[in-house]
């Protein structure tokens, strides 16, 4: 299974929150983290890896030939023991080692795909902020779901309504979740026509842990499933394994998209189907008001 995790606004946290979801990813999976941020990698720097293995030799090696294991044999791992595929902290190098590892255009599967496709393995991937024209693109667009993080305050959801049909036709199943305080997912419901899978929690001491962050407390160093965010990532992991087998990926169109249905996202309850457009939006009235709600609910 292929996961891509992504922002469209701001830094609502993607590297740590893939971190989270393939070290909580529920057994006997083997999972691993890979990051295609096109701004550059941040898991190097935060554990001291060296510069090699990585995203920069795999796309070495890959231009040499694909096979199954080919991107474990380039990942390094973190403390805790989860494998991780780095990615170099420039941005020029990070941007050219994804052109050589996206899916090729006449259809063949690309690197990251080959790995996913094998019996019991999980490939998480960072794709940092999905700006139009981000090289990551290729690579979101062939992932078997798409998680979308976003605070929940009113200047992140705003962005939501224009780039949701977008985020649709990338991934048969993308799903959105709320980060930190503001709204809760009643409200986004209302406003928006989307229901968020859940919300994750703001956890400092987990997410310290999670990128390596010195005077951590040694309970959290190692174990993940100690921390909100662990609890919240498994919650999310075991939501997504069950669905590990989805339609076929929604194929790259150049030309007029057709609308994505209303299932692609998370079902609405108690909202008439006559309410929420093709892309599975519900039209606003207007913007969002421009307040904050803390201690939103977790989840909806």
């Amino acid at each position: 299974m292929l996961v891509a995790v992504l922002s469209l606004k701001g830094s609502p946290g993607a590297t740590t929150f893939a971190v989270a979801l393939a070290a909580r990813w529920p057994a006997p999976a083997r999972a691993l983290v890979v990051e295609t941020d096109p701004s550059g990698g941040d898991l190097g720097v935060r554990f001291s890896l060296p510069s090699a293995p990585g995203l920069v030799s795999l796309a070495a090696a890959a231009r040499q030939g694909v096979d199954a294991e080919l991107v474990w044999r380039h990942t390094q791992r973190l403390p805790g023991g989860l494998p991780v595929l780095a990615a170099p902290p420039d941005a020029e190098q990070t941007r050219a080692a994804l052109s050589a590892l996206a899916p090729d255009p006449a259809g063949g599967p690309g690197v990251l795909r080959v790995a996913a496709d094998q019996p019991g393995s999980v490939v998480v991937v960072d794709c940092g902020r999905a700006d139009p024209g981000s090289p990551a693109l290729p690579i979101v667009r062939s992932a078997d779901a798409l998680v979308l993080l976003s605070h929940a305050h009113a200047e992140d959801l705003a962005h939501l309504p224009r780039r949701l049909p977008a985020v649709g036709r990338w991934s048969p199943r993308p799903v959105l979740l709320l980060v930190g305080e503001g709204y809760s997912g009643a409200e986004v419901v209302r406003e928006l026509g989307v229901t968020p899978l859940g919300r994750v929690p703001h956890d400092p001491h987990g997410a310290a842990a999670l990128c390596g962050r010195p005077h951590t407390p040694r309970r959290w160093r190692h174990s993940p499933s100690r921390s909100a965010l662990g609890r919240c990532a498994h919650e999310v992991a075991v939501d997504l394994a069950a669905h590990a087998r989805p339609p076929a990926p929604i194929p790259h169109q150049t030309g007029p998209a057709s609308p994505v249905p209303v299932a692609a996202w998370h079902p609405i309850p108690g909202l008439p189907p006559a309410a929420v457009s093709p892309y599975g939006l519900r039209p606003v009235p207007g913007p969002l008001p421009d307040r904050h709600e803390p201690g939103g609910g977790r989840t909806s």
